[in-house]
């Protein structure tokens, strides 16, 4: 740790626990829908005190009644370095209380953990950034660039009145901005009680969310009927939710791979990675969905009384392809629905995907090694998508890198938009210690 954590100002590792239980117990549930999604403008203004608190000048934009977001730049000690963009969003997935242990509202400490909807997606990383620029701000200390600060509405949702607005209507905020860094990356996945991989997000796949349409002839519930519209529309929905679609590997999952290989002694056969994500435990999933584009129906809508056949019905598949597949995903997708249902996209973001080199991905596995000597930083795909999709159209260059050191035996991939969501306490503070190195020498 950095020898100025210590001083007359609260430690960042001490303070980053409350400005994390804050930012929990304001409810920013983004349903999707302007009307009923909330607590946006609550947790900016919050953001923004925070900042202003210690000097540093942040500026509230709000693209909608109640979606703020809040940007705010940090000058480095070398104005001709290409500047840093630091990106979290501040809204959440809607949350049942019923089916949590504690109120998902609630930022209740228990355990040696913080509980919470968004404890990791991503209020952790916002709080971990806030307590460091705080602390920089208290003892003087300036980064070597100019960093940009972004907390973003909307990310749940595609990101169009958070990050998609601010890189179309505010642009010039990020002036300079050469590299990014935002959420799912940098977390640890334990090999054994000496090693541990930390997985740092280099590519993500797209975003082609849409809905199926089915038309048919209305008709009496009592009759018989061949031209059900919610009939066709099941049949294409069901061969959509069974279908598995051919593996690819790109350069970023077999980089990934060939490490897991190496570090776990187990051999790679490029025909069968599935054997191989296989023994990789709770984070499976995240890196099964990587390796071929995927396709979930999540809704259904139709019809408007019991007895009435509809003649419409509606369907939303939230697919995800992967980088340079967006137009291959969308002609299996007609070929398994077929003629007669018709695809509307809803959202469609491309893929993302970079190298795993150069001067700032050094910086970052030097952080991580200096605060865990068993560290192994490795790329990785996250199977999601980010407010990056949005920044990288600026031509930033974006990573993954909210750092983590989870415990062995957390399932952290079911927490991300799951129920009992929550962040150890130790996993917060060595975050803040990893990124407090980081952004002093990147």
């Amino acid at each position: 740790m950095t020898s100025d954590l210590h001083s007359a100002f609260p430690a960042p590792t001490d303070e980053v626990v409350d400005l994390c239980r804050d930012l929990l117990r304001i409810d920013t549930t983004n349903t999707g829908d302007n009307a009923t999604s909330t607590g946006e403008r609550r947790a900016a203004e919050y953001v923004a005190e925070k900042l202003a608190d210690v000097g540093i000048e942040p500026a509230l934009y709000e693209s909608a009644p109640g979606r703020a977001n809040v940007v705010a730049r940090i000058p480095g000690t070398d104005p001709g370095r290409g500047a840093l963009l630091v990106h979290g969003h501040l809204d959440v997935v809607p949350a049942d209380a019923d089916e949590w242990s504690v109120h998902p509202f609630s930022g209740e400490l228990r355990d040696g953990y913080l509980w919470g909807r968004g404890a990791i997606d991503m209020k952790d990383f916002d709080a971990m950034v806030l307590a460091v620029v705080r602390h920089w701000q208290r003892t003087g200390v300036r980064p070597p660039r100019d960093i940009v600060l972004a907390y973003t509405a909307d990310e749940e949702a595609g990101s169009e009145y958070g990050a998609h607005f601010l890189a179309t209507r505010h642009r010039d905020l990020f002036d300079g901005c050469t590299e990014g860094i935002g959420e799912v990356g940098g977390f640890s996945y334990t090999v054994d009680p000496s090693r541990r991989l930390y997985l740092i997000e280099t590519a993500q796949k797209g975003i082609d969310w849409l809905r199926l349409h089915a038309k048919g002839r209305p008709g009496h519930g009592s009759m018989l009927h061949d031209d059900n519209a919610v009939t066709a529309l099941a049949e294409a929905v069901a061969r959509i939710g069974r279908h598995r679609f051919p593996v690819v590997v790109t350069d970023t999952v077999r980089a990934f791979l060939e490490e897991v290989s190496e570090v776990l002694d187990i051999e790679l056969d490029p025909e069968d990675p599935e054997t191989a994500i296989a023994k990789l435990g709770p984070i499976a999933n995240i890196i099964g969905a990587t390796i071929r584009n995927t396709a979930n129906p999540t809704r259904l809508a139709a019809g408007y009384k019991d007895n009435v056949i509809p003649g419409r019905a509606s369907a939303t598949i939230d697919c995800r392809s992967l980088p340079g597949q967006s137009e291959l995903l969308e002609r299996q997708l007609r070929e398994l629905v077929g003629p007669d249902i018709a695809i509307e996209y809803v959202q469609r973001q491309p893929a993302l995907e970079t190298t795993f080199d150069g001067d700032l991905v050094m910086a970052m596995s030097a952080a991580l090694r200096a605060e865990d000597p068993g560290a192994r930083p490795v790329p990785y795909m996250l199977s999601g998508g980010t407010d990056a999709k949005a920044f990288s159209q600026l031509g930033i260059r974006c990573f993954g890198f909210a750092p983590l050191r989870l415990p062995a035996d957390l399932n952290f991939s079911a927490l991300f938009h799951g129920i009992d969501e929550r962040v150890p306490v130790d996993g917060l503070q060595f975050g803040v210690r990893v990124l407090d190195r980081f952004l002093r020498t990147c």
